[in-house]
């Protein structure tokens, strides 16, 4: 009986998805069959009766080709798990010039507005997968379609069959009967190849994007080794060379003091110690920011660690023993990963107001995954998220979406779970060699 039940159940949910993609994929058609229809209606001798229907089949069918392919996606991902790329081309960004108009990549306008629209229609007019989206709102009447529409045209037999008189109509509608319900559960999984076949981006699309992808992260990489730069040229000019001219002026005025008042070049020469001590440790600082001297000798693990400590938070790291006694990691891998780390950790801290946090790292087919979760109050969103940044971590220009590119560099990823109230958990996951 249960068993009944859940075909039953199978049934049903079959039927409703059918007519679902029948809807879907015959929505083209329906446009044509529409513009057809209304030519007839007009008759041959009224001049307007052939071109509004063509204007009208041309504009619609350009209008609905990507609605339509987006559907179908949305429905195998929702349906069966399995995530299509739409491999769309994405506009790039808008910048104000020093003349006050805005650059789209194609030409200059007045106002952002002007320009954001001028980029999309260029961006969209011009991209390969217009082609590949009106192609398969040719291929899916007759494939999905077709085949999510047999459960659908058996019922319609069966209403008719069983309606008329006669064993023969009774037996044909009682046959499309079994037929419709032993399709219904099986005939809308067609969606599933066909979209996959004739939906995912080609090669030519995919290493276009892959090119466009690696153009943007070399460009962002740029930009960020001239900020680096810049900040190792004012830290040393603002800090240890200022303290350095400071110390070779107390040494030659030590000097000239040191056979009429020898105390006061006595003293002139300790507070030269002094100042060489905190250039010593300015220095040291200086170096631990480009790279820290433990992370280069003990390693991720042991360099979280380290950073756990110093954090004013209550801090506990988790690693596991694949990760603790692997082998060491690529530095630059290990380098964004560690300063990631340490930017989550300052972020709960200046904007979470978070009292603790936890580190897990944890490396497993040829990835490895650092883990920060706080118990602050969250409401962190990502520079890539539709609503309002609830804090300056989150931000297009920097924090949690200057990790994603720096990350995305080593083609790695960061997923971001931050309800209102928290916790925070951010995931870095980076792909390396297998141990």
């Amino acid at each position: 009986m249960r068993r009944l039940g859940r075909w039953g159940a199978e049934v049903c949910v079959g039927f409703v998805r059918s007519c679902a993609v029948v809807v879907v994929s015959m929505a083209v058609p329906a446009l044509w069959t529409g513009a057809v229809a209304w030519g007839i209606r007009w008759g041959a001798g009224n001049p307007w009766s052939w071109l509004m229907p063509v204007v009208l089949v041309c504009v619609g069918t350009l209008g609905l080709s990507r609605p339509v392919c987006r559907m179908f996606r949305f429905l195998v991902a929702r349906w069966t798990g399995t995530v299509v790329p739409a491999g769309y081309r994405q506009p790039g960004p808008v910048t104000q010039l020093s003349t006050g108009y805005w650059w789209n990549g194609f030409g200059y306008e007045r106002t952002s507005r002007d320009a954001l629209m001028d980029q999309k229609w260029r961006v969209r007019r011009h991209d390969p997968a217009n082609w590949r989206d009106l192609r398969f709102t040719a291929v899916a009447p007759f494939t999905a379609g077709a085949v999510a529409a047999v459960p659908l045209a058996g019922i319609a037999a069966a209403v008719l069959g069983l309606g008329q008189e006669g064993p023969l109509p009774r037996a044909a509608g009682a046959l499309a009967l079994v037929v419709a319900v032993a399709s219904a559960p099986y005939a809308w999984k067609v969606i599933g190849p066909v979209a996959v076949r004739f939906l995912r981006p080609s090669a030519a699309m995919v290493l276009a994007e892959r090119v466009t992808e690696l153009t943007a992260q070399r460009a962002d990489t740029t930009v960020a080794q001239a900020a680096e730069i810049r900040r190792i040229e004012r830290d040393l000019h603002d800090g240890a060379q200022a303290r350095l001219v400071a110390l070779g002026l107390s040494l030659a005025t030590a000097e000239r003091l040191m056979a009429s008042d020898p105390e006061r070049a006595r003293e002139l020469m300790r507070e030269a110690r002094a100042g060489a001590a905190g250039s010593l440790a300015e220095l040291r600082d200086l170096v631990r920011g480009i790279n820290p001297p433990v992370l280069n000798d003990r390693g991720l693990v042991d360099a979280v660690r380290a950073l756990a400590l110093d954090s004013p938070l209550e801090t506990t790291v988790d690693a596991d023993s694949t990760t603790d006694h692997a082998p060491g990691l690529d530095p630059p891998i290990e380098s964004a990963l560690y300063f990631g780390t340490a930017e989550l950790l300052t972020n709960a801290v200046k904007h979470a107001h978070a009292t603790h946090a936890r580190i897990s790292l944890t490396r497993s087919h040829a990835r490895i995954t650092v883990e920060v979760e706080d118990n602050g109050r969250g409401g962190a969103l990502d520079g890539t998220s539709t609503g309002a940044p609830a804090n300056p971590a989150a931000g297009s220009g920097g924090g949690l979406a200057g990790l994603r590119r720096r990350l995305a560099v080593f083609d790695g990823t960061l997923d971001i779970s931050s309800p209102v109230g928290g916790p925070t958990r951010v995931r870095m996951t980076v792909p390396c060699e297998s141990s």
